[in-house]
């Protein structure tokens, strides 16, 4: 179903990019007690896991986006809100992203969905009649929109939600270098190319990547380290195979899609028709909200944050 949002952005955080970058430069830290646990791999790799809840309620697996992590505003933000219907959650550091290097060379993408695989059947394993569901933010929920196609018999989710999807990443590549999206597109390749020499410090690389600071777009970055890193030909052939809109027509678990038209990482023709989309996926399309940003609220000193009540609403309806 593709539908209106009913997101209404607040008058006093105009346009997409005070929306997408409100958040970062002024909302405080969320107080929320985490413990971290270590998942061994099968292929002798490891991905962190802090959760967040000490009941044994549902549970809520979060995918973040690209250089995200448990401090991400938004991390904190959801594992608040869910920790508050009595759910648990669970923030899923993707491989290098826990705050040191992994152990092998690979990192991760936004058509990588083994990692993710591995942990929602580990949880599963554990607790077979608990109730599962998913949150992916940006990267993240092209990984999770990825996996929910490619893994749509198996229905190990009871419920899913995907904000701010990159639906196309060769558009979205090409989206971000343009204008006054640039600035993020240089802040997070600073981040990235930091991650990268960090990294291959102490770990063998298979790929000669020459200068790293040559490396301002994410189509060269890509194809410099993304491509080769995880058996991609180069960036087009990443960009082709990791996207995750040839697969909304596969999910056959209920899902929510939060999308904004003026998304500056994107542009509006990244988002899926009506006919794209199977029967159990919602889209949610509103004229602003930025990236991940979706502030809402009528007075700037008590800022509502969509996203997070939007997604436990909708979860509560199926967990």
């Amino acid at each position: 179903m593709h539908k209106k949002s009913q997101f209404t952005p607040a008058w006093w955080v105009p346009g997409p990019h005070l929306q997408t970058v409100w958040a970062t430069i002024t909302r405080r830290q969320t107080q929320i007690t985490t413990k971290r646990e270590r998942l061994e791999l099968p292929d002798g790799d490891y991905v962190d896991l802090d959760w967040a809840g000490d009941n044994d309620g549902p549970i809520v697996l979060i995918l973040h986006g690209i250089g995200g992590g448990i401090n991400s505003p938004y991390a904190r933000g959801f594992l608040r809100a869910i920790t508050a219907q009595g759910w648990r959650g669970v923030f899923m550091h993707f491989r290098g992203c826990s705050g040191e290097p992994n152990r092998l060379p690979r990192l991760y993408h936004s058509g990588e969905t083994e990692d993710m695989a591995y942990v929602v059947q580990e949880l599963k394993n554990r607790e077979p009649q608990t109730a599962l569901a998913a949150i992916g933010v940006s990267l993240g929920g092209s990984v999770l929109v990825n996996w929910l196609g490619k893994h749509n018999k198996d229905k190990l989710l009871t419920a899913a939600v995907a904000i701010s999807v990159p639906f196309e990443l060769k558009k979205a590549a090409t989206r971000i270098n343009k204008g006054a999206s640039r600035f993020y597109q240089w802040y997070l390749l600073r981040d990235l190319r930091q991650t990268i020499m960090n990294k291959f410090k102490i770990v063998e690389t298979p790929v000669d990547f020459g200068d790293l600071e040559r490396l301002r777009t994410f189509l060269e970055f890509d194809n410099a380290i993304t491509a080769p890193l995880h058996g991609f030909i180069d960036a087009h052939d990443y960009y082709e195979k990791a996207s995750c809109r040839p697969y909304l027509k596969q999910i056959e678990i209920p899902t929510l899609i939060l999308q904004a038209l003026d998304d500056p990482f994107m542009s509006p023709d990244v988002i899926p028709l009506a006919n794209e989309l199977a029967q159990s996926v919602t889209l949610e399309v509103s004229e602003g909200g930025g990236h991940v940003g979706f502030v809402a609220g009528t007075v700037p000193w008590r800022p509502v944050y969509w996203l997070e009540q939007r997604a436990v609403e909708y979860l509560k309806h199926h967990i």
